[in-house]
């Protein structure tokens, strides 16, 4: 005869606590590997753009990153930022250098390619046209989602890469030159340095 034992309140008490454990173990895991479970989508052809031949869009691993180009404060930045664009110089650049909460750093065309980066040597690397001289806009205010050019500490230094970023930092104003501005897509995912690069 098999008698039914029954589970002590104890072992009732343990057995919910290893189910609730568990199930949040596994929501971790998923939320964990799907980092882009509660970024909003995109819909770009609903969004009606006053200056169309302005916008320019980054696909970043999350979704897209709108910028409005500023030709007006820096002609010949956002030339050369256009043109690395259109002959797909930029695609697979990595987010090489990522300050969290401040700003993002991208666009070595020498050595920051996902497919083949040196971590000696990133953040160095040239673009084959030479350096531009710095177009700085004293009145330009560096607000959150700003996009410029990156340089040297010298001024006239600036190349291939730039930065954007992700609040406000007057400190800028007047020492880098301003490319471009987010509209939306701030920051979408863009906090994967090294692993995963972005196209435009």
């Amino acid at each position: 005869m098999i008698k039914k034992i029954k589970a002590s309140l104890s072992e009732k008490i343990l057995l919910v606590f290893l189910i609730i454990l568990g199930t949040v173990f596994f929501s971790f895991f998923y939320v964990t590997k799907n980092k882009c479970l509660f970024i909003k989508k995109i819909d770009i052809e609903k969004i009606k753009f006053s200056y169309p031949e302005k916008i320019v869009v980054m696909n970043v691993e999350c979704g897209d990153v709108i910028i409005e180009l500023l030709p007006e404060l820096s002609p010949n930045a956002v030339k050369r930022f256009k043109y690395f664009i259109e002959n797909g110089s930029y695609d697979n650049s990595s987010f090489y250098r990522v300050i969290k909460n401040t700003l993002i750093q991208v666009g070595d065309l020498e050595y920051g390619n996902i497919e083949n980066i040196n971590y000696f040597k990133i953040g160095s690397g040239k673009s084959n046209l030479g350096t531009l001289n710095s177009e700085l806009n004293s009145k330009f205010d560096f607000k959150e989602g700003t996009v410029a050019f990156a340089r040297k500490l010298q001024l006239n230094t600036e190349d291939s890469e730039f930065f954007i970023i992700l609040k406000d930092i007057p400190l800028f104003n007047g020492e880098y030159t301003p490319v471009g501005k987010v509209l939306y897509g701030l920051p979408t995912g863009v906090y994967s340095p090294l692993n995963k690069g972005m196209s435009f």
